[in-house]
């Protein structure tokens, strides 16, 4: 093996080997075992949630590949309508171009284009990041099939009316001009005003004065609303006020939706630009009067003043007219909430127009009756009260998008304005009669994108046909999501996965957090935190990540603030991790949490972890490679039989963590294992047996074979983990190890074996680690080189303590660096000495000889000044109140820690102190 791991030198060839073998392909052989990944959308590359989450698929695949199931990771990706067509119709304004002139055919055949860059792209950053997915089954939702099945769907949705088409009120986006379902708004607290209105009452001087955050809308208001038993204004229900501005008359109205303490307890009512005024105007007949066109400027319903007006410039155009004529009562700063599309971030008009809805509840209620008996589990447990408390409170799905690209709406009409819904033109003839004189067109919207990937689960796999995949891999095991999707994807695939197979779409649904920068922020492209996944695999340069994080600003103001933060947190740029420390840190991350903070020090860490790997790997083949490594005739020592009842307590932990998606502990359990004890302690105790020359050649066997066993299981242990690193090292201990196979992940993965579990090695390694780092805290803290061999008396000791200490004299003298240890005899006086304490026993390093009392007083008392100097430092800095108000939680936790840490540091140097002067006492003269 090389001197050093090198990540980079290894990870494309294995991959490819891979996947020229077609390892990823299900077996065919076992219980089925299937997950699709949620399709990244075709609009550029994978972010660190894509990583992380595409990290715990694969990890439960290549688990549930090497117990011997039938696995599938289903890839793909998403057409993503809306965010695809921004992405390109940027790429035209650029050029000079814009989509209407280039025509609806030219530009989705250019959107196609840039599917296949982007989707090139993601499936390159998947193999990088080891994701074992079976490209032989590689899907796109508009890939024919797929998109066959979304027309099926549609029609049997309509023929079954559950599926129509009405003029409603929607989510308006002015700037892409599309209508939005209510999950794509993004509501905020933003700072606005509240105009109080005056409305002149019909033959009278008297007025209502009307409170509204939207005063432009008043020209299309339809009445004014109290409520019915608000004795201010019960007297005028009936009557009737001018609309200022306009020729018209409006209704006063009764209704019990007004609140008669916000404002002055009268409300104009615009139910074509309002969803509540809209329900008001339906209860009450009132005229639906739309003011505005698709691009949010003013249309013909308005006084000619006004037409043509951007929104915003009517407002204050308004406002202007309505002050000259003393209309205009006061106005107040107001927090209010501003609806904002997800994708545009343009303020959303509630517009009345005609769309396509799915009547929802009758496919909403088999989907709460399945999780609620336990059909579905959700995992954590508590996201199945998110899910029913909007699956509860569902409303109609707005599912029509005016756009080009998607899903083209299979529904046709004639000149008249009737329409035909059908699998494709001919069927539409056929079935309602139309002969060639009919003229037909196409609808000429797109489904939403999120109505294509509610059919993901069954539609890969060859529905609506009978195929042996669907049989097989259908339903999936589990949904691996964020929460931030339940609502846009896992509650609508329960649903249509229950309409169209009669099945769940999957068993479980492990619903994880999201990833957060190093500060717990969300990571996104106008805060300039972002940070590629393949930057961390492959390393960048300060100047590339500048770059990367300044070009295309939609806010260029905060490219100064973007440049200082990243030039503190990566002054010399990120250095290559390689994709298994990257993997390692994901898995580490993955509890139960919310939010989960991504930190360049922990990737760092599990580098160093894969370099121990690597070294210990080295060294195991360097001692086993050409001996004789089998276990028969072998004599196994006590930290053989430790280190393998030790491996099995950690695969155990790591079944449990598979079992109960905890991936955290399972990286924990084996992280613990690999550095804690296999590295740290058992290699360093085989060292005592293979280069000792009273060892026997039974005893050197069993070491042997115990370190090759143990490192090969371990790395089966780890694969699903770190792919990579496990494969390459597997490779070149299989034939030391005895085992054969082609790939680490066509093994077995370890078990844990009870029969393995050595009650009585165990107690009695602890014992000889404890005895073990208490003579090196002794040297440690009196300075004491490493070389130097030490005296060691026991005293206060139990039988077993002695009977320990006999047994384990080559690990004691090996890895204490001292001579066999010494019982003190019972009512001798002790030599003044360091002591460590094991339970009862007393281990005793006897002081004289070891220091030269005045030279060590002087370091101690140096360190004791730095020590104290500190903890005054750090004493004042917790006592001031505005530094404990203000400090993040996790500064002032790390500094009280630290506080504790110096506290203990002076009490053993002040210790240490007393027995150098003790031992200068009793020096003779």
């Amino acid at each position: 093996m090389d001197k050093a791991f090198s990540p980079g030198d290894i990870e494309s060839r294995i991959y490819a080997q891979w996947e020229a073998s077609r390892y990823f392909t299900p077996s065919g052989h076992g219980p089925a075992y299937s997950i699709v990944i949620p399709p990244p959308n075709v609009t550029g590359t994978l972010h660190m949630g894509h990583a992380f989450q595409d990290t715990i698929m694969d990890a439960l695949i290549r688990y549930r590949r090497m117990r011997g199931f039938d696995t599938l990771w289903q890839p793909g990706t998403d057409h993503a309508g809306i965010a695809t067509q921004m992405v390109v119709e940027r790429q035209l304004n650029a050029e000079g171009l814009n989509r209407i002139e280039l025509g609806r055919d030219a530009f989705v055949e250019r959107v196609w284009e840039w599917k296949k860059k982007s989707g090139g792209l993601i499936a390159n950053q998947l193999r990088r990041l080891g994701a074992s997915v079976d490209w032989q089954r590689d899907k796109f939702t508009m890939d024919p099939a797929l998109s066959r099945a979304v027309t099926e769907v549609f029609v049997r949705l309509y023929q079954e009316g559950l599926l129509y088409r009405g003029k409603r009120l929607v989510n308006w986006d002015p700037v892409l001009k599309t209508a939005l379902s209510d999950l794509e708004v993004v509501s905020e607290e933003e700072m606005g005003s509240l105009w109080h209105l005056r409305y002149p009452l019909e033959g009278s001087d008297a007025y209502l004065v009307v409170a509204t955050t939207r005063p432009e809308t008043m020209l299309g208001d339809s009445a004014v609303a109290v409520h019915p038993d608000d004795e201010r204004y019960r007297h005028l229900i009936g009557r009737r006020v001018r609309l200022p501005l306009t020729t018209r008359e409006i209704p006063v109205i009764g209704d019990t939706y007004v609140d008669p303490a916000f404002g002055s307890g009268c409300v104009k009512i615009t139910p074509a630009h309002d969803f509540n005024d809209y329900e008001v105007g339906q209860r009450h007949g009132l005229e639906i009067i739309n003011i505005m066109r698709p691009d949010a400027s003013l249309n013909d319903n308005v006084p000619a003043a006004y037409r043509g007006l951007d929104r915003s410039i009517a407002r204050t155009k308004v406002i202007a007219d309505l002050e000259a004529l003393g209309l205009v009562e006061r106005i107040e700063p107001h927090k209010l909430t501003v609806p904002r599309g997800d994708r545009s971030h343009a303020i959303l008009e509630p517009l009345l127009t005609d769309q396509w809805f799915v009547d929802i509840k009758p496919l909403a209620a088999p989907a709460i009756r399945a999780v609620e008996a336990g059909h579905i589990r959700f995992v954590p447990e508590n996201w199945s009260g998110v899910y029913f408390e909007w699956m509860r409170n569902i409303k109609d799905w707005c599912i029509s998008r005016q756009l080009w690209w998607g899903h083209r709406i299979p529904a046709w009409y004639d000149d008249e304005g009737r329409w035909y819904v059908a699998r494709d033109e001919a069927e539409a003839r056929r079935v309602h009669g139309l002969d060639a004189s009919v003229a037909l067109r196409q609808d000429e919207d797109v489904l939403d994108t999120w109505f294509s990937s509610a059919l993901w689960p069954f539609s890969t796999q060859g529905w609506p046909d009978d195929t042996p995949a669907l049989r097989t891999y259908y339903p999936t095991s589990v949904l691996v999501t964020g929460f931030d999707i339940i609502f846009f994807w896992v509650a609508r695939m329960i649903m249509m996965g229950l309409k169209f197979t009669n099945q769940v779409p999957f068993r479980e649904v492990y619903v994880h957090g999201l990833i957060r920068d190093h500060d717990g922020q969300k990571m996104s492209k106008s805060k300039g935190n972002v940070i590629d996944p393949l930057d961390v695999v492959d390393g960048i340069s300060l100047d590339a990540l500048l770059a990367k994080r300044t070009t295309g600003l939609m806010q260029p103001q905060m490219k100064p603030a973007i440049e200082k933060a990243t030039r503190k947190q990566f002054p010399q740029g990120i250095p290559a991790f390689g994709t298994d420390a990257l993997r390692l840190s994901f898995a580490s991350l993955a509890t139960q949490s919310r939010d989960l903070r991504f930190d360049m020090a922990r990737v760092e860490g599990y580098r160093n972890f894969c370099n121990k790997l690597w070294n210990a790997a080295r060294y195991v083949l360097m001692n086993v490679e050409g001996q004789n490594a089998t276990s028969e005739g072998a004599q196994f020592s006590l930290a053989d039989r430790w280190i393998r009842s030790r491996l099995s307590a950690a695969l155990a932990r790591a079944e449990s963590g598979f079992a109960e998606y905890r991936l955290d502990v399972v990286a924990t359990a084996l992280y613990e294992f690999t550095w804690n004890e296999y590295c740290d302690w058992y290699l360093e105790l085989s060292k005592a047996i293979l280069f000792s020359d009273d060892a026997s050649d039974a005893e050197k066997r069993g070491t042997r074979y115990t370190l090759i066993h143990t490192l090969e299981a371990l790395l089966r242990a780890l694969h699903p983990l770190a792919p990579f690193i496990t494969e390459e090292i597997w490779q070149r201990v299989k034939l030391s190890a005895g085992v054969s196979g082609d790939a680490i992940m066509r093994s077995e993965y370890p078990t844990p074996d009870a029969a393995r579990v050595d009650s009585r090695a165990e107690p009695e390694m602890r014992w000889v680690m404890d005895f073990i780092e208490g003579v090196r805290q002794i040297r440690g803290e009196m300075d004491i080189a490493p070389g130097r061999k030490l005296t060691v008396l026991l005293q206060n000791s139990r039988p077993i303590d002695l009977e320990y200490a006999n047994r384990n004299v080559r690990y004691l003298s090996r890895m204490a660096g001292i001579a066999p240890p010494q019982v003190l005899p019972q009512g001798e006086a002790a030599p003044i000495s360091a002591v460590a304490l094991l339970g009862t026993l007393e281990i005793l390093v006897p002081m004289a000889g070891l220091i030269e009392p005045e030279a060590e007083l002087e370091r101690l008392a140096k360190r004791q000044r730095k020590a104290e100097a500190d903890l005054n430092k750090l004493e004042g800095k917790l006592a001031n109140a505005e530094f404990a108000r203000n400090a993040p939680a996790e500064v002032v936790a790390k500094d009280r820690s630290r506080l504790a840490e110096l506290r203990t540091e002076i009490g053993q140097l002040t210790a240490q102190v007393a027995r150098v002067n003790a031992l200068r006492a009793a020096a003779p003269p």
